[in-house]
């Protein structure tokens, strides 16, 4: 027979075992994870970025919807210039860019992988701007937790692209602001964290996107990591959440002498349909991120002398890879 003794220390023994397993448990949930994203030196990374929109327009008065469908996919180059004392110093390039705008059944389209574009037919000033775009250069320091100190480049991209369309240099640079810029050579579309994060943590970034004549977007993306991802291929990189939202603000005074301006309105998001980023722990670098997001609002427009009231529906997707070789592969002529 066992002894009474025997079984009380056998039950003391097991739950010694399930207190040790409980505690192991709750240190593996705690673990956190960096999401800052690693430069190595001699090597570049290189990203595609497809943003694909679908818009329907109505304009108050009219029983017809404009539709219209917008994909636009640019080819970015990343390359350490030097890394020194928790600082880098990075050229971001862009290789290339494919554009299509369809407006009620009319093409305007750009390839700059093509040895031979058409170009935008009726559009040739949109073509020009595209050819402007290729090879355009800027240099960043990043500090400490990737926090932007400095962007070199900006005023030269403006001037080359403003020589297709001088008239058009006011709305480049409103476009092509401070803040756009350092939200385009972020390669982490903005997602890193100040702090190491847990599974199940969140946190949260405001990111406000002045358009010119047309107004202010006030973003927000809320981030939550969820771990390892669960997908067959993906299962060693990390998985983090994003749900965006927005509120609009119309344009401040000074736009009044424009041919295109709004007044007033609001456009809100109304679905966050997918939204993730998958970030690789050991390139530390984010390998593919897809959001998609549904907006609806109504704006009170001015274009010329007419004043209309404009509603607007928009499916906008947004699709990033990254990888250690070029994507862009040029069409045989």
């Amino acid at each position: 027979m066992i002894s009474e003794e025997s079984t009380v220390f056998r039950l003391r023994l097991l739950s010694a075992v399930v207190l040790a397993l409980g505690l192991v448990t709750v240190s593996v949930a705690q673990e956190k994870q960096s999401f800052l994203t690693k430069f190595e030196p001699g090597k570049s990374f290189y990203q595609k970025l497809t943003t694909r929109a679908e818009q329907t327009t109505k304009v108050q008065g009219t029983n017809a919807d404009s539709p219209q469908k917008h994909e636009q996919t640019f080819f970015f180059k990343w390359t350490p210039v030097s890394l020194d004392k928790g600082k880098a110093v990075v050229k971001m390039s862009i290789e290339g860019a494919i554009f299509k705008l369809d407006i009620a059944g009319q093409t305007i389209s750009y390839d700059s992988t093509d040895p031979n574009p058409s170009g935008a037919a009726g559009n040739p000033g949109l073509a020009d701007f595209f050819k402007n775009l290729i090879g355009l250069e800027f240099t960043i320091t990043y500090g400490d937790k990737m926090v932007i100190e400095k962007v070199e480049g900006r005023e030269q991209a403006i001037t080359k692209l403003s020589t297709a369309n001088p008239a058009a240099e006011p709305i480049i640079k409103a476009i092509l602001s401070e803040e756009a810029l350092k939200e385009m050579i972020d390669p982490s579309l903005g997602m890193t964290p100040p702090t190491e994060k847990a599974v199940n943590e969140t946190w949260e970034k405001k990111a406000p996107l002045n358009i010119g004549p047309i107004g202010q977007y006030d973003r927000t993306y809320t981030y939550t990591y969820k771990g390892k991802d669960t997908g067959p291929t993906t299962k060693h990189l990390d998985r983090v959440e994003v749900k965006p939202s927005l509120t609009f603000k119309p344009p401040a005074a000074g736009t009044d002498n424009l041919l295109f301006r709004v007044k007033a309105g609001t456009i809100t998001t109304k679905e966050v349909k997918q939204g993730y980023i998958l970030y690789n722990p050991k390139t530390g670098r984010v390998e593919q991120a897809r959001i998609n997001v549904i907006s609806e609002g109504e704006l009170d427009a001015v274009l010329g002398a007419a004043e209309s009231k404009v509603k607007l529906y928009m499916d906008q997707k947004m699709e990033l890879d990254t990888s250690d070789t070029t994507f862009l592969t040029p069409k045989k002529p």
